[in-house]
């Protein structure tokens, strides 16, 4: 099975669930009148949503390129992760504003024995199906399959703190501790609904993942060959889980067009070893000028017009820079 093909299973599943779930919790809201209930049965109205979106950007991103998307769908994801993350951070308002009227107007709650039971099951199978969730979608680079996943797990912890809230409204008969306990919870949902909406958002503006440069350039640094007297302008671009990496390579001038592509191909090898078969890789060859012999390290050049004096280490600065290297 694909990672795409996997990634759409395990989104089915997610969906099934969410729907499951929310009639669970609406059945506990019904009996229980809880404020703090509502809460976690409104979010998983917002789980059912995300997770059809969710479906939908995965079985679009697996496609395969096309005339019109030549990078492949996979940015789709990033949209549908936004979409999550917004719902995500309007569902948290909404439980505080709903959790104010509680205090102004509070409603008696009622069998709470079983609120609690229903609510507790609930838990249980969202938390194991959110870490499944994230697991895979982070085993299979899936920014889409991961907020799902994350958001389950965060909706599990709301839960448990809902469920600690009822115990002791059951036991001190406190009914202002309702609202109290679903505005706590509501802030937690913001928060994590900003962090899935703020990481949507980086990846469709194409934000530099600096982490990802950091390991690359490191990697490449470590199995450097002389010839490749410098590495400039790389860039990575993600499209979901594939990663569209391009970079301008320094080689002698005197190589021959067959020397440079088998240079070329080293470095493509090279890179797909180390981060498998979601890297596209495109690299434009520059020769090198008479400032590069400074750095160069190729012992046996016999056209250098200047002594090597110092090699120059990869790093994210300089790798990202446009431009030759040179010493100053």
């Amino acid at each position: 099975m694909t990672k795409g093909k996997e990634n759409v299973r395990v989104q089915k599943f997610i969906v099934a669930v969410a729907v499951i779930l929310f009639v669970i919790k609406m059945v506990a809201w019904y009996y229980t009148s809880s404020i703090a209930v509502l809460t976690d049965g409104l979010e998983s109205i917002v789980n059912v949503i995300s997770g059809f979106i969710g479906l939908y950007s995965l079985i679009l991103s697996a496609k395969p390129k096309d005339s019109n998307h030549p990078y492949g769908h996979g940015k789709v994801e990033f949209i549908s992760a936004g979409i999550e993350g917004t719902l995500i951070t309007v569902a948290g308002l909404f439980i505080v504003a709903e959790a104010v009227q509680s205090f102004i107007d509070p409603v008696p709650l009622q069998k709470l024995d079983l609120g609690i039971f229903l609510i507790a099951i609930s838990a249980v199978i969202n938390y194991g199906f959110g870490w499944w969730a994230w697991q895979t979608g982070k085993k299979n680079e899936s920014p889409a399959l991961e907020a799902s996943g994350k958001h389950l797990q965060t909706d599990t912890y709301t839960t448990i703190g809902i469920i600690a809230g009822l115990i002791l409204i059951r036991i001190t008969e406190m009914l202002w501790l309702d609202g109290a306990v679903a505005i706590i919870f509501a802030l937690i949902i913001l928060k994590t609904g900003i962090g899935i909406l703020r990481k949507a958002v980086a990846g469709i503006m194409d934000e530099s993942d600096d982490d990802l440069l950091q390991e690359m350039i490191e990697y490449l640094q470590e199995n450097r060959d002389p010839k490749w007297i410098d590495l400039h302008n790389l860039r990575i671009i993600k499209y979901g889980r594939i990663l569209h990496v391009d970079c301008h390579l320094t080689l002698p001038w005197y190589l021959t067009v067959k020397e440079a592509h088998t240079e070329l191909n080293r470095i493509e090898v090279l890179i797909t070893q180390k981060f498998g078969d979601r890297i596209e890789i495109f690299i434009h060859t520059d020769y090198c000028m008479e400032f590069s012999c400074r750095l160069c390290q190729v012992q046996d050049c016999e056209v250098r017009r200047h002594p090597f004096e110092e090699a120059i280490t990869w790093t994210v600065e300089n790798v990202a820079s446009d431009g030759k290297h040179r010493l100053d």
